[in-house]
C-alpha cells in the first residue's frame, strides 16, 4: 500500500471538522424537510438497482455549493458530478445520500457524508481523510471526527428539542470473539457481485453471533464505533461511501482495513476492533479472491 498522506502542518482540522458538519446537516436537512411524497428514480448508474433520485443531486449540488464558498481552493470529488481538482491539498469527499435506495421507500437508515481528506480519493491507498462528518438524517445523530482529535457522536434529545445535542465520546469496544459478534455487510448492485456476496455470507454467518445488513455503509460504519454493531465487512465500496465513517472508526480505536495487504475497500473492507478485525480478516481472505 502506498504511505498515508499527511496533511499541511498549518492546517486547522478543527475547522474542518467543524465545516464538515455544518455542511452534513444542512444537506441532511434538506433531503429530511424536502423530500418529494412521489419521489421516484431519476437515473440509474451501474445496474437498474444502483439508483439515484432528484435529491442525491440536490444535495450534492448544496454541498458543493457550501463547500465551494468556504473553501475555494480545495477540491471535491462527490458521487453524482464531476470533480474539481484541489489547490490547497484538501479535497470533499460527499456522498449525498448514502442509503439512497433506502431512502427511495422511506426507510430511516440514510446519511449524509461529508469527508475532508489528503491525496487522490479516486486512487486507492493513495488517500485519507483529515475531518469528518455523517448525519443520520432521518434521527438527526451526527458523528463526527478529525485525525488526532478522537470521534465524538452528537445526539439530540427528541423529547427536548431545545437543549441541544449531547456529546458522547466515541470509543471502540476491545471484542475478540468471532462467534459472538454481531457483524454487519452490505450488498453490490450488479447480480453477479451479489450472488458471490451472497456465497461469502453463507459462509460468514454460522461463524458469528448475526448478520444485519442495513443499507448504509456510512451508517454501519458508524455504529462500529458505536458499538451497536461489533464489526462490518464490504466488498466495492466507493471513495465516498466510506471516508466519513472510516476517520469516525479509526479515532474511536478501531481498525479499518483490506484484505491481502489492500488499502481499504480495494476490493474488500473490514472494520472494528483489532481483534475482532483479526479474526474475520483470515475468514474472508478465504473466501474471497484477490483482485
Amino acid at each position: 500500500m502506498s504511505q498515508t498522506p499527511q496533511p499541511p502542518a498549518d492546517l486547522d482540522l478543527a475547522a474542518l471538522e467543524s465545516l464538515a458538519l455544518d455542511v452534513a446537516r444542512t444537506c441532511a436537512r434538506l433531503i429530511v424537510d424536502e423530500r418529494p411524497r412521489d419521489l421516484g428514480v431519476a437515473a440509474t448508474k451501474s445496474s437498474r438497482t444502483d439508483v439515484v433520485t432528484v435529491m442525491d443531486q440536490r444535495s450534492e449540488a448544496l454541498a458543493r455549493e457550501l463547500l465551494g464558498r468556504a473553501r475555494p481552493d480545495d477540491g471535491f470529488h462527490g458521487e453524482e458530478s464531476g470533480r474539481v481538482t484541489a489547490t490547497s491539498g484538501i479535497t470533499w469527499v460527499v456522498d449525498p445520500i448514502d442509503g439512497t435506495v433506502n431512502y427511495l421507500y422511506d426507510i430511516p437508515a440514510y446519511a449524509v457524508s461529508v469527508a475532508a481528506v489528503v491525496g487522490d480519493p479516486s486512487v486507492p491507498g493513495a488517500w485519507a481523510p483529515v475531518a469528518t462528518a455523517v448525519v443520520d438524517a432521518a434521527r438527526g445523530d451526527a458523528y463526527v471526527a478529525r485525525r488526532g482529535g478522537g470521534a465524538r457522536l452528537l445526539r439530540s434529545d427528541p423529547r427536548d428539542p431545545g437543549s441541544g445535542p449531547q456529546e458522547q465520546a466515541l470509543v471502540c469496544p476491545e471484542l475478540d470473539d468471532l462467534g459472538a459478534a454481531l457483524c454487519g455487510t452490505g450488498f453490490g448492485y450488479d447480480a453477479d457481485v451479489r450472488a458471490d456476496q451472497g456465497r461469502v455470507v453463507a459462509e460468514v454467518l454460522p461463524r458469528v453471533r448475526d448478520i444485519r445488513r442495513g443499507g448504509s455503509a456510512a451508517l454501519d460504519l458508524c455504529w462500529v464505533a458505536e458499538g451497536r454493531l461489533d464489526v462490518y465487512y464490504e466488498r466495492g465500496l466507493h471513495e465516498w461511501d466510506l471516508a466519513g465513517a472510516w476517520l469516525v472508526v479509526t479515532e474511536a480505536g478501531g481498525v479499518v482495513r483490506g484484505l491481502h495487504d489492500t488499502a481499504p475497500a480495494d476490493p474488500v473492507m473490514v472494520a472494528g476492533p483489532a481483534g475482532l478485525v483479526g479474526a474475520l480478516v483470515p475468514l474472508l481472505e478465504g473466501l474471497v479472491e484477490p483482485s
